[in-house]
């Protein structure tokens, strides 16, 4: 049953190496889909962000407005640790929920988190493997602007409201090189996935 942290920075193929993962049978809890799902409209994450932040955050149907919230946190670190506050315990919760679902209904599941902010929220926790998607900044930047659209300054801003490439390295137990071809990730990924088929037939032994 090992349980997998899947991390790197915005833009870094993270997804990629996760949807290949997913082919080969691994269970995906991904975390910005948790985030959704705990702040759904009526959930006490949404309210307590209205109370934090003003009902502004909110659209007239009652769910949560992502830009005007995005606006109002992003280049302060005081309200980014507010809304950390209010939605990490909850996604912790929630995902763990999960991870314990995908190992009830198979104890020799492989369990992935797809997890941005592994470094700087959930780095002590028990994972078996930490694995960092890694491509350069200025890779990832140009990617942000070519199909994301974004500025070249907002590109810069958020990679740099990160954590550095150095700081998510230094946690990696694999690093999947992302910034050449497309195949090569995808034999990265592979490989990974036959080193996990490994960990999971020596604790299949171990319990026998």
């Amino acid at each position: 049953m090992p349980l997998i942290a899947l991390t790197g920075g915005i833009a870094s193929g993270k997804s990629t190496i996760a949807r290949r993962l997913a082919e080969h049978g691994a269970v995906i809890v991904d975390a910005d889909q948790v985030v959704r799902d705990v702040q759904q409209p009526g959930s006490p994450v949404l309210r307590a962000i209205a109370d934090a932040f003003g009902d502004g955050m909110l659209r007239e149907d009652g769910a949560l407005d992502r830009a005007a919230l995005a606006a109002r946190v992003f280049g302060d670190p005081e309200a980014v640790g507010r809304l950390n506050a209010i939605v990490h315990p909850a996604v912790r919760v929630e995902s763990q929920r999960q991870f314990d679902e995908a190992f009830g209904s198979d104890p020799d599941a492989v369990v992935v988190y797809d997890v941005p902010l592994l470094a700087e929220a959930r780095l002590a926790d028990p994972w078996d493997l930490i694995v960092v998607a890694h491509a350069p900044a200025e890779v990832r930047a140009h990617r942000l602007v070519e199909l994301r659209g974004m500025t070249e300054q907002e590109a810069a801003a958020r990679i740099s409201s990160q954590v550095s490439d150095q700081e998510r390295l230094s946690i990696a137990d694999v690093v999947i090189e992302t910034d050449g071809p497309l195949e090569r990730t995808l034999a990265q990924a592979d490989d990974l996935w036959s080193r996990l088929g490994a960990l999971v037939g020596a604790r299949r032994g171990l319990r026998r």
